[in-house]
């Protein structure tokens, strides 16, 4: 791993280690990634949050890295994905705390101030908007039947043992191929075929597996191995698990609030095939004290891919509102 990146310590949350990594001190500030990443996808942004005299925090989330991977998907659900977050506050002793999250570390972080209202000072939206599962309605396959196809990733992602489709020799190069910057611009994206624009499974691992993928290299050879590590090692079941709530997380926050009241940011950016820029609009309406940024000509992987970017945004937001 990077000598640069700090090496984790463990708690223990609810039944579970969790390994967390920090750097600086001062208001703290909690990072969740999302799928397939790790803390380690936050490697640019603790140490120029540390630099800015904040306390940044990461983990490896449930099912991932070097933290407890439970067997039972329902242990995979939104609110013990958020009641892992609380437990790294409690084991560190902190009231309050701001969360960013990305692509399903957004989902979480989203849910925070309303399953946890009492510790959470501020709410960071990287690429995934508020209410992104919410507006799903009672029935979350349907809908993502009916929005995009029966081949969509997410529907795939429900099968059983499709997580064994990736076998030992293929995910290195399956990584490798997903973490591209910028592989489609939004105006392509909208004039691509239908497998492409329904973001089929079998189009995202074909695309990936290409030997000439689409997109330049995100990382270099040395960072992309702590990923090919992590889940050659700990394997894709755990975090796949969370796609396997789709139907439950529907279930435990039906009759709960989508209004937040904290500060919140949402950063998107222009070239997200995943999570487009789009599906931000109308937060304002659940979210009144939120700002919006746009960071132009980026994909999906934004704190990777932008991190200058980022990390201005975030420190200049983070100064403006907790110091």
């Amino acid at each position: 791993m990077r000598t640069d990146f700090p090496e984790p310590y463990f708690i223990r949350a609810h039944g579970i280690r969790l390994a967390v990594y920090e750097q600086g001190g001062g208001f703290p500030v909690v990072f969740c990634h999302g799928f397939p990443e790790l803390a380690f996808s936050w490697r640019y942004q603790l140490p120029a949050l540390a630099a800015a005299g904040f306390r940044a925090i990461a983990l490896d989330q449930r099912g991932y890295g070097r933290s407890d991977k439970p067997d039972s998907v329902a242990e995979y659900d939104l609110p013990h994905l958020a009641d892992d977050l609380i437990g790294v506050l409690d084991a560190l002793e902190l009231e309050k705390a701001v969360f960013c999250g990305h692509d399903w570390g957004g989902h979480v972080v989203w849910e925070m101030p309303i399953l946890h209202p009492e510790r959470v000072a501020g709410v960071i939206g990287l690429n995934t908007p508020h209410r992104y599962f919410r507006r799903m309605g009672e029935d979350p396959a349907g809908w993502v039947r009916n929005h995009f196809s029966a081949g969509n990733y997410r529907l795939a992602f429900l099968q059983k043992g499709i997580e064994n489709e990736l076998t030992a020799d293929l995910l290195p190069r399956f990584l490798g191929g997903l973490f591209r910057a910028r592989p489609l611009t939004m105006a392509e994206f909208i004039d691509a075929p239908p497998a492409v624009r329904n973001l089929e499974w079998d189009f995202i691992q074909a695309a990936a597996l290409d030997p000439d993928p689409a997109g330049s290299p995100l990382m270099a050879p040395e960072d992309l191995q702590v990923y090919v590590e992590a889940f050659s090692a700990g394997g894709l079941t755990g975090p796949i698990n969370w796609y396997r709530n789709l139907h439950r997380n529907n279930q435990l926050l039906a009759g709960t609030s989508d209004r937040i009241s904290v500060p919140c940011l949402m950063v998107s950016a222009e070239d997200d095939i995943f999570l487009p820029p789009e599906l931000a609009e109308g937060m304002e309406k659940y979210v009144p004290d939120l700002e919006k940024s746009l960071i132009p000509e980026c994909g999906h992987w934004t704190q990777v891919e932008k991190p200058d970017e980022v990390n201005r945004l975030l420190i200049d937001w983070l100064v403006r509102r907790f110091v």
